[in-house]
C-alpha cells in the first residue's frame, strides 16, 4: 500500500461510523445519549492513563535521566499551554467548528451550534491526540506498515457511532481534522525516516496522555479544560528531550 493509506482508512471509518450514529441517534432518548458519552469519557480516561504511563519508559529515562521525565512533560505542558493560549488555538478550533456547522447544517439555533462545535472539537482532539495517531502515522510514512492505524481506525469507527448518536454532525466533520493531522504526521514520517528515537516518541505519548485526561473531563462534564490551547505541548516535548540530552552529554 501507499504511504497515507492508514489515514485514508481512518477517515473512511470515522465518516461511516458517524453516519451510522446519526441514523440511530434520533431514536435514542437524551438520557441514553448522556450515558453513552459518559462511558466514552471513562474509556478515554483509561486510554489516557496507558498513554501517560510512557513517562516511565526505560528508553526515555535513559536519554534524559530518571528524574527528568516528569519535568519534561510538565515543562512541555506549561510552555505549550502558554503558547497555545496566546495563539488562541481553542477559540480558533471552535471558530472552525462554527463555520463548518453553518455550511453543513441548516439548523442554526444556539443549541444545535453548541452540539456541533462540541462534537467537532471533542472528537477531533480524541481522534488526533494519542500514541496510535503519532506512532501509526509515522510508521505509515516510514514504510513500516499501517497496522497501527488500522487498529486506530477500527476503534475510532466504533467511537464515532456512539459520539454521533450523542453529539450529531460535528463528529463526522472531525474526519477533516483526522485527515489533516495524520496526513501531516505521515509526511513527517516520510521525511524523517527512522531518525525519531524512542525517547522522543515516549515524551510525546506521555504528554498526549495528559491531554486526553482533559478530553475525558470534558466528556464527563466535570471541567471544560481548554485542551486545544495545550496542543503545542506535543511539539515542545521532543524539543525539551533534545535540550536535556545535550546538557547531559
Amino acid at each position: 500500500m501507499f504511504p497515507g493509506f492508514g489515514t485514508v482508512l481512518n477517515v473512511v471509518t470515522v465518516v461511516a461510523g458517524s453516519a451510522a450514529g446519526l441514523l440511530v441517534g434520533h431514536r435514542l432518548p437524551q438520557r441514553t445519549r448522556d450515558v453513552v458519552t459518559d462511558a466514552l469519557g471513562l474509556v478515554t480516561l483509561l486510554i489516557a492513563a496507558v498513554s501517560a504511563a510512557a513517562v516511565l519508559d526505560a528508553g526515555f529515562a535513559a536519554e534524559v535521566g530518571d528524574s527528568a521525565t516528569v519535568l519534561i512533560v510538565l515543562g512541555a505542558l506549561l510552555i505549550g499551554g502558554i503558547a497555545g493560549s496566546l495563539l488562541r488555538i481553542e477559540a480558533r478550533l471552535e471558530d472552525v467548528g462554527s463555520g463548518l456547522q453553518r455550511r453543513l447544517s441548516r439548523d442554526g439555533d444556539g443549541e444545535a451550534r453548541r452540539r456541533f462545535v462540541e462534537g467537532f472539537v471533542s472528537t477531533s482532539l480524541l481522534f488526533c491526540v494519542g500514541p496510535l495517531t503519532i506512532l501509526g502515522s509515522l510508521s505509515d510514512g516510514m514504510g513500516l506498515g499501517y497496522d497501527q492505524l488500522a487498529l486506530k481506525a477500527t476503534m475510532d469507527g466504533f467511537a464515532a457511532v456512539a459520539f454521533a448518536a450523542s453529539l450529531g454532525w460535528g463528529v463526522m466533520a472531525s474526519a477533516i481534522a483526522v485527515a489533516v493531522v495524520q496526513g501531516l504526521l505521515t509526511l513527517v514520517g516520510v521525511i524523517a525516516g527512522s531518525l525519531l528515537g524512542d525517547a522522543y516518541v515516549a515524551a510525546i505519548t506521555a504528554t498526549g496522555g495528559l491531554l486526553l485526561v482533559g478530553v475525558a473531563l470534558r466528556l464527563l462534564r466535570m471541567k471544560p479544560l481548554p485542551v486545544g490551547d495545550l496542543l503545542p505541548a506535543l511539539l515542545v516535548a521532543p524539543l525539551l528531550v533534545s535540550i536535556v540530552a545535550v546538557i547531559r552529554t
